[in-house]
């Protein structure tokens, strides 16, 4: 915790890497293993399926009602989450610095924007945002639109969201498992400017959180952003370590581990 304090005293820039873990303290569900998603969704374990087969494009050409009732219920349940403490942290200490902070996170839930963050790169999309599934545009479109879901049997009710071209049906803006379909283009600019930030700041200090193995997309960016400084702080409960030991790593949840920094640094500073 020392160490990480350090880091982040000298820090001139702040790049946020985030998965999964960090919404699990605002109450978000841990889809960590089939059973962690069964718990959260029981209609699912009932059926016998798990995250990565729901997460997969072929159910809205196949059936549209389960898909959407899975990624209707989750657009909801994003909608009324409040984000925890240590979004507020990150974004009061990034707001203190020359070269200001960014964000690049696996997450679609939209929490970083809700907690206040301007610069946002969404490396796998947002479910806040819609495309057409024919693909008869590639323009994306806000999710302003209600999905009601039957929670017994985890299916959307009609009518399901549409094309505003061509009227048919709707798809979340999200890279799903095998998805071929996926247009990338918001993320893409959010990514580019991510990039042309990175080309300027000066003592950057990356802070990577809940974000594991499984899929590693936040982990390797965090590991390329900071390699040639080894200023990384890797902040996960389960799997902590760093591959070639440069950075700091904490074993501990997102809240916890930020709350005991930021008391750390207090102490600091009255030294």
């Amino acid at each position: 915790m020392h160490e990480a304090a350090k880091l982040l005293d000298g820090a001139g820039a702040l790049l946020i890497c985030a998965g999964a873990g960090m919404g699990v303290d605002s109450g978000l569900p841990d889809f960590r293993g089939g059973e962690g998603f069964w718990r959260a969704y029981p209609p699912y374990a009932r059926l016998g399926l798990r995250f990565e087969e729901l997460a997969d494009p072929r159910h809205f050409a196949e059936d549209p009602e389960l898909a959407w009732g899975f990624y209707g219920h989750r657009l909801s349940l994003y909608r009324r989450t409040v984000p925890h403490d240590g979004f507020r942290l990150l974004l009061s200490l990034g707001a203190r610095l020359p070269g200001g902070v960014r964000v690049f996170t696996s997450n679609v839930d939209g929490q970083f924007q809700k907690a206040g963050f301007e610069f946002v790169a969404e490396a796998h999309g947002s479910i806040h945002h819609l495309q057409c599934l024919a693909g008869c545009t590639a323009e994306i479109w806000p999710a302003d639109m209600d999905v009601l879901v039957d929670e017994e049997t985890m299916r959307a009710v009609p009518p399901l969201p549409s094309c505003p071209r061509c009227g048919g049906l709707a798809r979340p803006n999200i890279l799903m498992f095998g998805d071929h379909s996926w247009v990338p283009d918001r993320s893409r600019a959010q990514l580019d400017e991510l990039t042309a930030w990175r080309r300027t700041a000066r003592d950057l200090v990356v802070v990577e959180l809940g974000a594991g193995q499984a899929v590693p997309t936040v982990r390797r960016y965090a590991e390329l952003a900071s390699a040639a400084t080894g200023a990384l702080i890797r902040i996960n409960p389960r799997e902590p370590e760093i591959r070639h030991g440069r950075g700091v790593s904490i074993a501990g949840g997102a809240l916890e581990t930020l709350t005991a920094l930021a008391a750390a640094r207090d102490r600091g500073s009255r030294r």
